[in-house]
């Protein structure tokens, strides 16, 4: 297959990872000389291991490539030139119709192989945030070299102040206020963002009566879910400003008739679905802010309970809507920062094309697909 996508090729190679995009070219190019990253690969294939991953929301023509019906899938594009990505490249979406005969076929990786684990931990993530790529292949035994992740120790110190935030209610419903509990409160944070939950997590979970395996899934959501809650606090200045700049920004040149129609409308439908996309977000996190508050304020582990079972179904959903909000505000700090080239009319299009994609309405794409 050849994926001729030329602006999400030409422009991502200069473009770091984002929540939507992992760029192992760009890590490549930037990390090709670190021991660490010759010893410790993300693939084993040289072609995986310098291919953009990109999480992507399936067109109606797409549909029909998989068993089950899906929204968002996990798109491997492999450039057919990687000094010149105008050639454009290959590409298969991860657990596609005849996915292993296809690696085979086209990258010569073979059933069973490692690197089809790894695209598959990827895959069943919603977004592919540092923070969380790097648990999830941690969860499935691969620990690929640091500079895969951009993930810096200021933002990681940050992080984990606001688990411990987040957490304090729940620390001090077990011990009390006193002073035990500031260490507590550290340590339980430490055990939700590491992969190892400990004694006391073990104990929540026989408070919670859930079994291993669920209580496991339901954490790593719950870990999901406090980061989502972290990135969303971080964004809301820059989502407001990027919703501005969309309304107003102009490409080079002369606009036809067609164009400026086209432009202005994405400018409108744009802004509203950023802002409501936000909504969406802080909406499904309200969810989890409600069953947390039962447990560590009313004394009610029941509904927490519920969250966690539901968190799975829960997280794939907020990952997706975050993520495509991640998108839009990373892409435009790359293409309209400061001293960027002016931006075409043609590739302005396609850069309120792929936005609008990533921000559809789901419900309302459903509906439509049902009526047709």
């Amino acid at each position: 297959m050849t994926d001729r996508a030329i602006r999400n090729l030409a422009h991502l190679r200069r473009s770091a990872s984002t929540a939507r995009v992992l760029n192992l070219l760009k890590v490549y190019n930037d990390n090709r000389r670190d021991p660490d990253y010759a010893d410790r690969p993300i693939f084993r294939s040289v072609a995986l291991n310098r291919a953009l991953i990109i999480k992507h929301r399936l067109r109606r023509n797409e549909f029909d490539c998989f068993h089950l019906r899906r929204q968002v899938a996990t798109k491997v594009v492999i450039p057919i030139d990687s000094d010149d990505l105008k050639t454009g490249g290959r590409y298969v979406f991860v657990d596609q119709r005849n996915f292993e005969r296809l690696m085979q076929e086209s990258f010569g990786i073979e059933p069973g192989h490692p690197d089809l684990t790894t695209l598959r931990l990827m895959d069943a993530l919603p977004s592919l945030d540092p923070f969380l790529l790097r648990e999830q292949l941690k969860r499935g035994g691969v620990e690929p070299a640091a500079c895969y992740f951009a993930i810096s120790d200021g933002d990681l110190n940050r992080m984990l102040a606001f688990v411990e935030g987040e957490i304090r209610p729940l620390v001090t419903l077990s011990l009390g206020n006193d002073i035990e509990s500031v260490g507590s409160t550290r340590r339980l944070a430490g055990k939700i963002l590491s992969s190892d939950p400990g004694d006391r997590m073990e104990a929540l979970r026989e408070t919670l009566q859930l079994h291993p395996d669920e209580y496991q899934e339901g954490v790593f959501c719950w870990k999901g879910f406090l980061y989502y809650k972290w990135v969303l606090s971080s964004l809301m200045a820059d989502v407001a400003a990027v919703a501005d700049a969309v309304s107003t920004v102009t490409p080079l040149g002369k606009v036809d008739r067609t164009s400026r129609e086209y432009l202005d409308r994405g400018r409108r439908v744009l802004h509203e679905r950023i802002m409501k996309t936000c909504e969406e977000v802080s909406a499904t996190l309200r969810i989890y802010d409600d069953a947390y508050a039962d447990l560590t304020v009313n004394g009610k582990p029941a509904a927490f309970r519920d969250f966690l079972l539901k968190a799975p179904r829960l997280f794939t959903r907020l990952g997706e809507q975050l993520g495509a909000v991640q998108h839009v505000i990373s892409f435009w700090r790359f293409r309209f920062a400061p001293g960027a080239p002016p931006v075409s009319v043609d590739e302005l299009i396609d850069v309120f094309m792929d936005f609008e994609t990533g921000l559809a309405d789901r419900d309302q794409e459903l509906g439509q697909r049902m009526v047709a």
